[in-house]
């Protein structure tokens, strides 16, 4: 039994439901599963208890494509599980359903454009860092200690008597830093 099967999110309380549970209704779903969560969080557990409702022919059902992907990335990845599983896809807003050649031309050259501009960020991100190193600026976080302290420390801890949390404690680091810096003392 093919079943069309809606997931409604909003992410504060102060959202309702109301508007894509209609909608979701409207559209044929005989199943809703609904939750309040931030898109952000990867725990969405109505998300999850969908998923695994869902069986092949089925179709899962949401309002608005942001409702079911955290990213584009994310909802690529979804998408993708579902088509493998045989399971279609419609989003009512963007008129977007996977069950057709055209709509899953459409939904992959979504993919598509999301993956180049990934590819883009990427080039972007390592050309600027190249033209810094290239100007003599290394990323990452400046060293916590220098050279200098390096060698009191060292000092410092060739003496059994001083503990190495007081001489961390003195130069304002952590345990920690000082073992990466001095090895084990």
């Amino acid at each position: 039994m093919n079943q069309r099967i809606g997931y409604a999110r909003v992410s504060t309380d102060d959202q309702h439901l109301d508007l894509q549970r209609d909608a979701l209704q409207k559209a044929g779903c005989s199943l809703l599963y609904e939750e309040k969560a931030s898109g952000k969080n990867a725990n969405r557990v109505e998300l999850e208890n969908c998923l695994k409702a869902l069986r092949a022919g089925d179709t899962l059902v949401v309002w608005r494509l942001d409702r079911l992907g955290r990213s584009l990335p994310d909802l690529v990845k979804i998408i993708a599980e579902l088509e493998l599983a045989g399971i279609g896809f419609e989003s009512l807003t963007e008129k977007i359903e996977t069950a057709s050649a055209t709509g899953k031309l459409v939904f992959h050259v979504f993919a598509a454009l999301s993956e180049f501009e990934r590819n883009l960020i990427r080039e972007r991100t390592q050309a600027g860092l190249a033209a810094a190193r290239a100007r003599g600026r290394n990323g990452g976080r400046k060293p916590k200690l220098d050279a200098k302290q390096i060698k009191e420390i060292k000092a410092l801890l060739r003496d059994p008597l001083i503990a190495v949390s007081t001489v961390a404690k003195r130069y304002g680091v952590s345990r920690t830093t000082l073992y990466k810096y001095v090895g084990a003392a």
